[in-house]
C-alpha cells in the first residue's frame, strides 16, 4: 500500500491507496477540494461538516446523473446493435435472394441456349431434308423430261 499526503480545507491528511494509484487519488482529491472550496465561496462558512455533506451530495448527484447518461447510452447502443443485426440479416437475405435469382437466370439462359442449339440442328436438318427433296424432285423432273 502506498501513502499519499494531501491538503484539504487547510489541513494535512495522510491517505493510503493501492500501489500505482497515488496520482489517481491526488486527482480525485483535487476535484473534491475544488468542489468544497466552490461551495464554501458560494454558501459561506456553514461549518465544515455541513459543507462536507453538501459536497458529498453534489458529488453523488453528479455520479448518478453520469450513471443515468451511461445507462441511457447503453440502451441506445443496444438499440443500434439490434438494428444493425436486423439490417445485417436483411442484407444477407437480400444477397441470398439475388444469388437465387441469378442462379435461376443462369439456368434459364443455359436452357434457352440448349433450346437454340437444338432448334439450329433441327433447322439445319430441315434445310438438308428440303435440299435433298428438291434435288430428288429436280432429278425426277429431269429424268421425266428426258424420257
Amino acid at each position: 500500500m502506498a501513502n499519499v499526503s494531501i491538503k484539504f480545507n487547510g489541513k494535512e491528511f495522510l491517505l493510503s491507496c493501492e500501489d500505482g494509484q497515488e496520482e489517481h487519488l491526488q486527482e480525485l482529491l483535487i476535484q473534491i477540494n475544488q468542489k468544497f472550496n466552490n461551495l464554501k465561496n458560494d454558501l459561506g462558512n456553514l461549518g465544515e461538516n455541513k459543507l462536507l455533506l453538501i459536497t458529498a451530495v453534489k458529488v453523488m448527484d453528479e455520479y448518478y446523473e453520469t450513471k443515468k447518461k451511461v445507462d441511457q447510452k447503453k440502451i441506445e447502443i443496444k438499440d443500434l446493435s439490434d438494428k444493425f443485426r436486423e439490417l445485417k440479416t436483411l442484407i444477407y437475405d437480400y444477397r441470398d435472394q439475388k444469388e437465387n435469382e441469378i442462379k435461376a437466370l443462369n439456368e434459364k439462359h443455359s436452357s434457352l441456349k440448349n433450346e437454340i442449339e437444338i432448334n439450329q440442328k433441327n433447322y439445319e436438318k430441315l434445310i438438308d431434308d428440303a435440299a435433298n427433296e428438291i434435288s430428288s424432285f429436280v432429278e425426277k423432273a429431269s429424268l421425266e423430261k428426258l424420257s
